[in-house]
């Protein structure tokens, strides 16, 4: 008798993108990329497209904690992606379901701020997510914006990240990633420091000129949670996340759809 198949099983637990370029969209395109079985756990509806956001609908508290014991409970997952959560009510909830079924692995893409700069959480979440989320989590991957406000000081250059990326596992989260897309210059390198080893890795990662950069954040963390769900350690799973991100990216430059930012290409492997 043949030994039944199974699938490697990642949870996204985040917003939906009525536009298809972020948020649940991309995190499930993402996975089902990287060769894994995606499920959601939906947290607010958007109405949005490639020129912004024009409408946000939250979804009950009690309805997320619904999903997340429904999905965990009979399915389970080999690793769960994290998305924005705005509220510290959703934040301890969340919190709480995972701590309930303890799933091996834990990606949290510490959402907190608009390209614009302005903050998209309130100071009573920021507080939630340092105290209840990030030490459950197994990788955080902030940007420098993000780093800035979860340490409370401006990180603006190279320099400053080897020393955010040790101050923000002192949050208790296992391992960092501290995303360079904001650096000034023409590279974009991250940094990530794993906490165990107490050992930082520097991730050379080009720029692409594209104005195709929506959802990037959510199609990397969603890329290396796919690929811990694989089985690989944290560094390989962030170096084949950024080989992954960067094809996208890349291949998603020749595309023209809506009218702004559009979407990378996440299926670029396969058409």
């Amino acid at each position: 008798m043949n030994e039944a198949k199974t699938y490697r099983r990642v949870l996204t637990i985040a917003g939906s993108d009525s536009g298809g370029g972020a948020g649940i969209q991309a995190d499930l395109k993402t996975i089902a990329a990287n060769g894994c079985y995606g499920m959601s756990v939906i947290t607010a509806l958007t109405a949005q497209n490639t020129l912004g956001v024009t409408g946000i609908h939250a979804v009950p508290v009690e309805f997320v904690a619904a999903q997340l014991e429904a999905v965990l409970s009979d399915i389970g997952a080999d690793a769960v992606k994290i998305g924005m959560l705005f509220s510290p009510e959703l934040i301890r909830t969340v919190a709480d379901g995972l701590k309930q079924f303890a799933p091996p692995a834990i990606v949290l893409d510490p959402v907190m701020v608009a390209q614009s700069g302005d903050k998209l959480l309130q100071d009573e979440a920021i507080d939630a997510l340092r105290n209840h989320l990030i030490p459950l989590a197994h990788l955080i991957t902030p940007n420098l914006p993000e780093a800035s406000v979860l340490l409370d000081r401006e990180i603006t250059t190279a320099a400053d990240i080897d020393q955010a990326a040790r101050d923000l596992a002192g949050l208790g989260c296992a391992n960092v990633l501290i995303k360079g897309g904001h650096l000034e210059g023409g590279d974009s390198d991250d940094c990530l420091f794993l906490a165990g080893e107490r050992r930082m890795v520097r991730l050379p990662g080009e720029r692409i000129a594209t104005r195709n950069n929506h959802g990037t954040g959510c199609t990397l963390s969603s890329a290396i949670a796919s690929f811990i769900a694989r089985g690989e350690s944290i560094e390989n799973a962030v170096r084949l996340a950024k080989e992954y991100i960067t094809g996208a990216i890349r291949a998603g430059a020749a595309y023209t759809i809506g009218h702004g930012h559009g979407p990378v290409h996440h299926f670029f492997r396969f058409f």
